[in-house]
Formats: structure tokens, sequence, C-alpha cells
């Protein structure tokens, strides 16, 4: 019988070796203003450099010396790569330091200056997306179909939802509901609907499905614009993330707006490299890791719940996500 493998200590000459490295790579200015912007969203080398007005090799050297101490790590998206803040293992060694150093750095507000290079950043990405739902409105659902129709993981959805531990039934919130499929559903369960889009032209559409149904608001706007609602018991985003500038603002947008044992229910593709889709179907991000999901709900304080996965024959692969506020 052979015997089992003991874990690897690092040595401590290898771990103050690390340690020095970790110091070196957060001492520097730049290099901290990267990580407080990656701590919001993800973003690539170009993004960076635009964002703090220094070339493209001096952003890629930063980030390098970033990854080579573990605080950032990075996501393929079809051609491009995005850089985003590290996942700290509870057994990494350096965990307590890695930890102080992001917690110190979110208690410090950024710059003006940085705000309004990321809010450029976010609009030319909204732009993006607005401008394919402009042309392509009408052909909503065949560009879907391409990936995953809505009859695909609508029973799916409404099962997560109807085992959901709702504690109350007044409001409910639709997050780019498309042309309106699962607004009746909501409408059945709930007292007061609310469906918000973006794009006037999608918005329109789904209010033309839904028109004989008398208890749902459509309201034309993002995420941001939900503290000026009222506290919601359950919200949906089904395939929309991938559609969003930044689906951590979203997330943290929506949480915030969930009443007390509020439920969030989240379909999403599984990360994916068909770079074809950005041009075809609009989307911006290429699906989503489980645990980008996870990871982006826990740090707005909601918990997850029940998940499920399903492949599709395409090649694509199905997330349904259930987070709790508690």
């Amino acid at each position: 019988m052979q015997a089992a493998k003991t874990p690897l200590i690092p040595s401590a000459h290898q771990m103050t070796g690390d340690l020095a490295a970790l110091m070196k790579a957060a001492g520097d200015d730049l290099r901290l203003g990267v990580l407080q912007v990656l701590a919001r969203d993800s973003y690539g080398v170009l993004e960076l450099a635009h964002a703090f007005g220094v070339k493209q090799s001096g952003i890629s050297h930063h980030l390098k010396v970033l990854a080579n101490a573990g605080l950032v790590s990075t996501r393929r998206e079809g051609n491009s790569i995005f850089y985003r803040r590290a996942h700290i293992a509870t057994t990494d060694p350096l965990a307590t330091a890695k930890s102080a150093i992001f917690q110190q750095l979110d208690n410090i507000p950024l710059s003006l200056d940085l705000e309004k290079a990321l809010d450029t950043i976010w609009q030319e990405r909204t732009q993006t997306s607005h401008q394919f739902f402009l042309e392509n409105a009408d052909k909503f659902r065949a560009q879907q179909d391409l990936i995953a129709s809505f009859d695909v993981y609508a029973k799916q959805v409404a099962e997560v939802l109807s085992l959901s531990p709702i504690q109350a039934h007044c409001r409910a919130l639709e997050v780019g509901p498309g042309e309106g499929e699962f607004l009746p559903v909501l409408a059945e369960n709930f007292d007061w609907v609310v469906a918000l889009d973006n794009s006037p032209r999608m918005l329109a559409s789904a209010k033309k499905r839904a028109k004989s149904i008398n208890n749902i608001n459509f309201t034309l706007g993002d995420t941001r614009n939900l503290k000026e609602q009222q506290a919601f018991d359950c919200a949906i985003i089904n395939m929309v993330l991938h559609h969003t500038p930044s689906p951590a603002q979203v997330i943290a947008d929506v949480s915030q707006a969930l009443a007390p044992s509020g439920v969030l229910i989240v379909t999403e593709l599984c990360s994916h490299q068909q770079e074809w889709a950005r041009e075809a179907c609009g989307d911006i991000w290429l699906g989503f890791e489980a645990d980008d999901l996870k990871n982006w709900a826990t740090a707005t304080g909601l918990t997850q719940g029940h998940s499920t996965y399903f492949a599709l024959r395409n090649g694509f692969q199905i997330q349904i996500q259930q987070f709790l506020k508690q």
C-alpha cells in the first residue's frame, strides 16, 4: 500500500523570499492603485494603461510584479487577457499579509481622476452592448438561440425560484428581462415586479409581450439606479451578466437592493473560449467561472445556496446560482 503524500511545507528561506516579493510588489504607489482598481472589476492591459496614464509596456511590468507576488491573477477572454485580484487561499502562508494589504487598500477612496477614468471604461463597454442591442433588438431571439434559447433554462430557473426560502412575495426584480419571457412567472409569484433594462428597444419588446399583465413596472436604466427603488424579496438575472460592463458591480448593486432574507438567482454561461459570440451575440465576457459569481456575491454579504450546471449540445455550459441575503 502506497504511503500518503505529506503536503510540502515551504522552507524558511522560501517564505522570506516570497515575503520580500510581496513587500516589493506593495511598495509602489502605482501598483497599489492597480490593486485598488482591481477590487471592483477585471481589466485588460490597455484599459489599465488608459486609466493610469502610462504606457502599455509600463503597466505590463507592474502587473508582472504583482502576479509574481501572488496579488493578481489572469483570465483569458478569447484573444484578450484580463487581470483581477487573486483569490487568496486559506493555505497560503502569506494569506494574512495579502488580506491585510487588500483590506487596507479598500479603506482608501479612489482619486477623482481614477474614478473618471474607470467611468470612461464603463461607458465604452456599455456603448458596445447598447450598439449591439440597438441594431439587433428585432433579432434578439435568433441571436440568443445561437448559444442558449430561453426554453433551455427556463424550467430550471423556475424550479430554483420555487424552492428558494423567500419569506415575503411582495416585490421582485428582473435585470435585463430580454423579450420578457420570465416576467409572467415572477408576476404570478409576487405582488409587484420591476423589469429593469438599459435598452429602450429591448424594454419595449418585453412590455409588448407582457402587455396583459398589470403588476409589472418597466423601468429604463441600469442597476446603479436601484437605490431609488424599495427593497426586493427576489432578484433574477438571466443570461445578462456577460453583456454588462461590470458584472461584479451589477451583483453588488442588486445585493444592496435586496431585502433582508432576499434571494438572488443568476443564470449564466460557464467560462468558454468561443470568440465569435462577441460579434454575433454582443457578448462582452465569454462566460464566467462558478467561483467568479460566488466571490462577487460573497463580497457583498450574500451566501451561496443551491447551484446547478448543465451542458448544451453546441458545447456551451449553463450555471444557475442561488445566493441568499442573511
